[in-house]
């Protein structure tokens, strides 16, 4: 990991969270991020995080995920369920599919170990910078009567629920329930992968990242299956994709 200073410094009232448990390269993130004018506490495992956030405020956390007791992206699902904040994982594990999973399941980017820190660094400033633009332009919460009607199907953003004709429920990761609600808010409309992914995660999509093709082919199984009408998502060439179904808002 290479150590070069930035020149720059941030706001000494941003407060960063590094957990991780290999206590050398807790200790040399946190001096580095400390000396860019960062407020860094560290976490060495799930209870402690938990502990951390109990004590005070953090504006961002970056999360190992090979962590003892808890499995890393078990952390990120909670996170994602009981804390607003941006979290950057921070991993061994450099598989798409962990990356996929990671921004799925609430992550706002991934870096692999080992890691330039300048580059820590700057994914640090371009996660904070993302979420406080997305605060100042956060939408107020869908009413109760937002309900929308598609093929069949009904959506109550209120309740975060999706249920089919016959009234059962369907389940949707996070992922897959925010990819849905961009369709459906941009219907037949075509919508460029960068499109959904900054929309969704508030970053580009890069040239190998397929997280955006695996959550749409996991919706796919489980609400385009019809046979006696067109698919409801249409792939375009060289373009994106397009949701091709009627919505209503009854």
């Amino acid at each position: 990991m290479h150590t070069g200073q930035d020149p720059s410094t941030e706001s000494p009232s941003v407060r960063l969270l590094v957990v991780e448990d290999d206590s050398e390269i807790a200790a040399l993130v946190s001096r580095y991020l400390s000396g860019q004018g960062f407020q860094v506490r560290l976490a060495a495992n799930g209870a402690m995080l938990r502990q951390a956030l109990a004590e005070g405020p953090v504006d961002l956390i970056l999360l190992d995920l090979g962590l003892p007791g808890e499995d890393g992206f078990a952390l990120t699902r909670y996170l994602h369920e009981h804390w607003r904040g941006p979290v950057i994982i921070v991993s061994g594990r450099g598989e798409s599919v962990d990356r996929v999973v990671g921004l799925e399941l609430g992550a706002d980017d991934y870096i692999t170990k080992p890691f330039d820190l300048r580059e820590l660094l700057a994914r640090v400033r371009s996660v904070l910078r993302r979420s406080a633009a997305k605060a100042a332009n956060e939408p107020p919460p869908a009413p109760a009567s937002g309900v929308l009607e598609f093929a069949g199907y009904r959506l109550d953003p209120a309740a975060r629920a999706l249920s089919g004709a016959d009234g059962r429920d369907i389940p949707l990761t996070t992922g897959e329930y925010d990819l849905l609600c961009l369709f459906l808010d941009h219907p037949n409309r075509v919508l460029s992968r960068n499109d959904i992914m900054s929309r969704i995660h508030g970053r580009d999509s890069g040239p190998f990242d397929r997280a955006i093709d695996v959550q749409l082919s996991r919706l796919r199984r489980k609400i385009d299956t019809a046979t006696d009408r067109p698919p409801l998502f249409k792939a375009v060439r060289g373009a994106g994709y397009m949701f091709t179904g009627q919505v209503r808002r009854p």
